[in-house]
């Protein structure tokens, strides 16, 4: 048995909804703004595989995913194929030049860990983190679009 624990965070950003798009559709940059992703390699032989690497507070997780959606400006949804079960979904709203990207990711604990670890607790530093990783984004991409 596993529960499955979801967040969702947002952010608007400054700068044209294809600019945001085009930073996150290139999977291999999202460590660049996103502290807890270690690493990310698209797999050359099949671009719908990407394999994960997550490293924060001493804990390491890897996991194959696969691209599940994807349609230009609106959506980027993965899922673990392998290795850590889990589910993402970036999605991106227009607004005027300014774009909004929002988040959700969802992740699932065995059982007896969903029991031992206290689920209020766990939520808030995971949506704490990935809050912060969205504001690291505006601030990147940002800087990326000025100098462009």
């Amino acid at each position: 048995m596993t529960d499955w624990l979801e967040h969702t965070v947002q952010v608007e950003v400054d700068i044209p909804i294809e600019t945001s798009w085009n930073m996150w559709s290139d999977l291999e940059q999202m460590p660049r703004w996103m502290k807890w992703i270690d690493s990310v390699e698209v797999l050359k032989d099949n671009p719908e595989l990407s394999r994960w690497k997550l490293a924060s507070g001493g804990f390491q997780f890897s996991w194959l995913s696969r691209i599940t959606n994807l349609v230009p400006q609106q959506i980027i949804q993965t899922e673990s194929v392998e290795g850590l079960p889990n589910k993402a979904a970036v999605r991106f709203y227009k607004r005027c030049d300014r774009s909004i990207v929002k988040l959700t990711i969802a992740y699932s604990l065995p059982g007896i860990l969903g029991q031992l670890m206290d689920n209020l607790f766990l939520g808030k530093i995971v949506e704490s983190t990935i809050q912060a990783d969205l504001e690291r984004f505006k601030v990147y991409a940002l800087q990326v679009h000025q100098q462009s």
